[in-house]
């Protein structure tokens, strides 16, 4: 039992009702093996959000040089009248030196951590670690080395705390940083002008400044460090695919996400570049059948969903494009057969030169 109340970032507000269970809350931590897995654990952590700011700085420093950023926010304003659940749209950054991603956002660190409609986290595939504060206030970090931030978090001083109740657990409402008075918001922010208040202005221009790009909610997914290391053994057996086998994986599902995207709107490349995001596929299937089967099944989950939307933009599906010859997969490569329907000006030249129309 804690002695003083939980003190709550300035975008959570407990109902008046919960303030007996909001009285139970205090900091600390509990985590557990990942669903489906034997060497990733996931972390839950409360924390008073004077410590966030060292907590992400600590996480930095066991991470490589490298790492990319997580933003999370709402879009657009939410109207009340609507019976819809808003959801927010989720922000990657490219990989980028870590202490330049800290610097970067530094002056926006204290207005992420307690607006009510702000998530952000920093991550590194390669060593499959991944720290995120939610619009909840609640952080959660993803590692297979348990000890390492179990030991971070003691450091920071939080307490294991197996019976761990959350905010999310307690009825509550969210608050952006205008909805409190100037007088009330305490240094820096009441320092601040409205315009740099609004999570909308200074979301977006954070996103601007690290050259961030939106992810599908569906595809954020997590792969351990020994996963990666599976990927990238696998990559090495092919002599063309070698070359992809340091490169972060999640990137290249990401892209076959932005490949299908693209196409359902319309593909501007020509047949070339069209052809180069068809073998983007062939490499993922490539992994997806030389990897252990848990590895196998998890992979194959987080790309169905942009298989089937690429399905329902081909058309001509009696027709296939030639796949390359030197790669033999078990699976139906349907990504050569037909053509997407929307095709750009550069797409249609080229496949009338090459005689896709002819009867």
């Amino acid at each position: 039992m804690p002695d003083k109340n939980f003190n709550f970032p300035l975008g959570i507000s407990p109902w008046v009702s919960e303030r007996e269970k909001s009285r139970r809350l205090c900091e600390g931590f509990n985590f557990s093996l990942l669903e489906q897995s034997t060497d990733s654990y996931r972390f839950t952590a409360m924390a008073d959000p004077g410590r966030i700011e060292n907590l992400f700085r600590s996480f930095a420093s066991v991470l490589k040089e490298e790492a990319f950023f997580i933003l999370e926010f709402y879009r657009e304003e939410q109207s009340s009248t609507t019976d819809e659940q808003p959801t927010p749209t989720l922000y990657y950054s490219p990989y980028l030196p870590t202490e330049e991603i800290l610097t970067t956002i530094a002056p926006y660190l204290p207005r992420l951590i307690h607006d009510g409609f702000v998530g952000f986290g920093l991550a590194n595939n390669h060593n499959g670690m991944e720290l995120f504060y939610s619009e909840e206030k609640l952080l959660t970090c993803f590692t297979e080395n348990h000890i390492r931030i179990a030991d971070l978090f003691h450091g920071q001083g939080l307490s294991f705390s197996p019976e761990l109740l959350l905010t999310s657990d307690l009825g509550h409402d969210h608050l952006s940083l205008l909805c409190h008075p100037r007088h009330l918001l305490p240094a820096p922010l009441n320092q601040l002008p409205d315009s740099e208040l609004d999570y909308l202005c200074f979301c977006e221009e954070l996103a601007d400044l690290l050259d961030m790009y939106p992810v599908d909610e569906g595809l954020s997914f997590f792969l351990s460090r020994r996963e990666q290391e599976s990927i990238k053994k696998c990559l090495k057996q092919h002599p063309e695919f070698a070359c992809f086998a340091e490169e972060d994986f999640g990137e290249l599902l990401l892209s076959w996400h932005d490949f299908v995207q693209e196409c359902e709107t319309g593909f501007d490349g020509d047949l070339d570049e069209y052809h180069q995001c068809l073998k983007l596929r062939d490499i993922i299937q490539y992994v997806i059948e030389g990897v252990a089967s848990a590895l196998h099944d998890k992979l194959a989950d987080i790309v169905a969903e942009p298989d089937n939307r690429f399905r329902n933009s081909l058309s001509d599906c009696r027709k296939r494009l030639d796949p390359p010859n030197n790669i033999s997969l078990r699976a139906d490569r349907f990504w050569y057969r037909g053509m997407v329907l929307k095709q750009g000006t550069y797409l249609r030249r080229d496949l009338i030169r090459s005689g896709w129309y002819n009867p």
